[in-house]
């Protein structure tokens, strides 16, 4: 990916959040709303350390108030120290601002109505507007195609190696794994707890994993699930995803979801997965 510094700004609800999220997914470091002048400070640390902020991003927008008139000077500064950068100005149409201000309900940065205070806005916003490299209208734009066109404007990849796994085991009978976005249930399989010489064992030792193997319909489950992910998050990272927890549970969370989770692990850092593998109830007793 080539350096960036960019700067992101807008009109507000048309999605610089979003974009600073996809950025960071990316690998920028982003700011929200850094005061103009300080903005001056912080190109100097850049300049120092070019490594750590080859790719950054910093919004600014409304917020900063009468400060936007800097955005000249910011600028200048940036060809000074050549650094080079770019000025992405995002914008939607009336009604689909109207519209994501009245599902969010939060008020407008102005005050007063969202229409009005969006005109205010616009006209006031004019100069960065006007300096922009690139104009963003998201009106009418999924995640994923916002997602695609930063990665065309940055350089960045969206091959499939940017989807971030949590691979977790967990047992039911603690409650289920709230944060998992799948969950999958190993309690069909023959438990492991009730041989007594695998009971005090867990789904990380050998034996417990040989005699959950040796079950026919593990094999199965297990080449059901995997390939269910494998032709899943493609389609997720398209539309935007880049996080992904899928959860195993069995009764205890000690023993089959724990085996099945370090395999289904395995399975996705060998194709090249960046995986993190927890076990939530493996050293609860009972």
């Amino acid at each position: 990916m080539k350096s960036n510094f960019l700067i992101i700004s807008g009109i507000s609800g048309a999605g610089k959040t979003k974009v600073l999220n996809i950025l960071e997914d990316f690998g920028f470091v982003c700011i929200d709303n850094m005061p103009m002048d300080f903005i001056f400070k912080f190109i100097d640390l850049c300049k120092k350390d070019r490594k750590k902020y080859k790719n950054v991003a910093l919004s600014v927008d409304i917020r900063s108030g009468k400060n936007i008139s800097k955005i000249s000077g910011i600028l200048k500064k940036l060809k000074d120290e050549k650094i080079k950068n770019e000025i992405f100005f995002l914008d939607a149409d009336d009604n689909t601002l109207l519209k994501r201000y009245s599902e969010t309900r939060r008020k407008h940065p102005l005050g007063g109505l969202v229409k009005e205070s969006v005109a205010r806005e616009r006209e006031r916003l004019e100069i960065i507007r006007n300096l922009a490299s690139r104009q963003i209208n998201t009106t009418d734009m999924t995640i994923g195609q916002l997602k695609s066109i930063l990665a065309n404007l940055t350089g960045a990849s969206l091959g499939g190696k940017r989807m971030f796994l949590t691979v977790m085991s967990f047992g039911f009978k603690y409650g289920i794994a709230q944060e998992a976005d799948i969950v999958f249930d190993a309690r069909f399989i023959s438990n492991p707890n009730y041989v007594s010489s695998l009971k005090m064992k867990t789904g990380k030792d050998a034996a417990v994993v040989k005699y959950i193997e040796k079950q026919k319909q593990y094999k199965t489950f297990f080449n059901k699930i995997s390939n269910l992910l494998k032709f899943l998050i493609p389609g997720y990272i398209k539309e935007g995803k880049s996080q992904l927890t899928v959860a195993v549970g069995c009764t205890g969370g000690r023993h089959r979801s724990v085996a099945a989770a370090e395999k289904l692990a395995k399975f996705f850092i060998k194709n090249k997965y960046k995986v993190t593998l927890y076990h939530r109830d493996i050293s609860k007793a009972g």
